[in-house]
This record gives C-alpha cells, sequence and structure tokens, in this order.
C-alpha cells in the first residue's frame, strides 16, 4: 500500500508544530485541507492518529512510531526542495575550476571567494595543474573549466585564448636593476632562472637573446614562476614571471622591469565541447573572463605607454 507523500507532510507538520493551525499556516493550505489530509492518512494506515483532549489534538503512541519513522523522508524532501530553490536562484551546485599553478596562488582564490559571496551552499572543486593534466580533466568531465598554458594537445575542447606580457625579475642591487627597461644586451651572460628548456617564455627569451648575439646564460631551471621568483629572491640570478604571481608575491628582494623585445605567456580558458556549461559555470565565467581581459589589455596598455 503507498501512501501519497502530502499526507505525511500534512501528519508530520502537525505534531512537529503542535496544532492543525500552525501546521497549515507552515504548509500554506487550509485549516480544512489539512484535516482532510489527516483523515486520509487515518483511514489508509487503519491507525488512529490523534486523540482530541480539550479541543487540541493528541498524538496517540503509533503516531509517535509513524513520526520517528518518516521524519527523515520529510526533512529529505524539505533539503532537495531547498536545493532547487538555490539552483533555481544560482545560490547552490558545483564550481569545477582547474588551473595552471600561476594562477592558484592569488588569482584564482580571490575570484572564487568573490563568486562565492551570496552562494552559501555553493561547493568549490579547485585544483592547480600542469597544462596537459588540465586538458585531460577538462575533456574527461572531471573539471567543468581549466585555464591552462598553450598549446592545446587534445581535441574536443573549446578554447577562448589570452595573452599577457611577462616581466623581468632581477635581484635588488643588480646593475641592471638601474634601468626601467632591461634588454638582451644590459643582461648579457646575466645568470637566469628559467621555466624549463621547453616551455615558450624560455624559448622566447632565449630567441630574444640570440637575435641580440647576447649570451643567455642559464643558471637553473624549475617547473613553477613562483619557484623561479623565489630563487630570483635569493639572488641567484634574474626570471621572467607572469603577471599572477607577481600579483600574489610580497614585491620584497627584488624589482620588477619591462622586457624588450617583449616576451609573451599564451594561455586559454578551456571547457569541453558538446558539453553544455552549468549555470554556475557560465556564471563564474561570465565574472572571470573580463578580469583576465582586464590583466591583459593592462599589459598591452604599459608595452603601448613604453
Amino acid at each position: 500500500m503507498s501512501t501519497p507523500f502530502r499526507q505525511f507532510q500534512a501528519f508530520h507538520a502537525i505534531i512537529e508544530r503542535g496544532t492543525v493551525t500552525a501546521a497549515a499556516e507552515h504548509l500554506g493550505i487550509s485549516q480544512p485541507a489539512i484535516s482532510n489530509l489527516l483523515g486520509q492518512l487515518e483511514r489508509r494506515t487503519k491507525l488512529k492518529l490523534f486523540e482530541r483532549a480539550r479541543g487540541r489534538l493528541v498524538a496517540t503512541p503509533e503516531a509517535a512510531l509513524l513520526f520517528e519513522e518518516i521524519e527523515t523522508v520529510v526533512r529529505g524532501l524539505d533539503q532537495v526542495n531547498q536545493v532547487i530553490f538555490d539552483l533555481q536562484n544560482q545560490q547552490a551546485g558545483q564550481l569545477q575550476v582547474a588551473t595552471s599553478h600561476a594562477l592558484a596562488f592569488g588569482f584564482m582564490p580571490a575570484e572564487i571567494a568573490t563568486f562565492g559571496r551570496g552562494r552559501p551552499n555553493l561547493t568549490i572543486a579547485f585544483q592547480s595543474q600542469y597544462s596537459g593534466k588540465i586538458q585531460e580533466w577538462v575533456a574527461s568531465g572531471l573539471f567543468e573549466i581549466g585555464i591552462c598554458e598553450l598549446p592545446v594537445r587534445l581535441e574536443g575542447l573549446e578554447v577562448r585564448p589570452f595573452t599577457f606580457e611577462t616581466f623581468c625579475a632581477i635581484p635588488e642591487g643588480a646593475e641592471a636593476a638601474a634601468h626601467p627597461t632591461v634588454t638582451p644586451a644590459l643582461l648579457d651572460d646575466y645568470p637566469f632562472i628559467i621555466m624549463g628548456a621547453d616551455h615558450m617564455v624560455t624559448r622566447r627569451t632565449r630567441e630574444a637573446f640570440h637575435s641580440c648575439s647576447a649570451n643567455f646564460r642559464v643558471r637553473g631551471h624549475t617547473d613553477l614562476f613562483r619557484n623561479a621568483l623565489n630563487l630570483v629572491k635569493q639572488g641567484l640570478g634574474a626570471a621572467m614571471v607572469d603577471p599572477f604571481t607577481l600579483a600574489a608575491d610580497d614585491r620584497t628582494g627584488y624589482v620588477v622591469r619591462r622586457f624588450a623585445p617583449e616576451i609573451l605567456l599564451d594561455m586559454v580558458i578551456i571547457t569541453a565541447q558538446g558539453r553544455p556549461l552549468s549555470a554556475i559555470g557560465r556564471q563564474f565565467l561570465d565574472q572571470v573572463i573580463p578580469r583576465m581581459e582586464q590583466i591583459a589589455a593592462g599589459t598591452t596598455q604599459e608595452r603601448a605607454g613604453a
């Protein structure tokens, strides 16, 4: 025998609220309607659930046992209804973002925090990884949004490109630090900390030195811009660093200088083709894309004004 949930809900409300009047107000229905639901439940179950005492309904022992059994069910449906409401108002859901490490130290946590305000039921899945792994995660559906460096090596990904200027971080006191803009000629044979031999920033910096017949001396290499910057702070050499890492740093122990010719970093926002974005994902991109465009435009304006 199945019992309509609305009857259980009316019964639960009467016991929880204490009176038919309060239960009706809680459920947003009339007192006759809730009394009718209770009568239907008693007929279906063939149980006497309430006795009248001095004009009030008093739960029977059978009603007390039944209430314990249906408490979880009713509370669960109330939670489902709340989730539906939150989803309709974009206050719930899951934000799934994977980014390159450079964005993970300051930019992305700040953006997630801003997005989360006013969305108390939002859950967050956030990881930083290397670009190839981020592409795999987005293509497989593990993450909805990815921000990584070029090249994109997998098919089936929607790509939105961005280009950022990198800057030269030089230990304090270095002779080249006296110049507002540094060049390969000024840094000829000066030690550099690089991002691996095949990284686009390393390749472009090396090409700039070679085109000026200057010696690009590599003292060390690492896998993160953050690590390279920390080595610069220790006076081990200069490094080309992205604007996100610089923005999240305390700027102590080194100076930042423009580099001519400019050394660019190409990044992309990726999503999966043929897989619709969630409302949460769309709204997050609506926030983040203008911010990244603003940072990219800021470096462009600095180049134009140099």
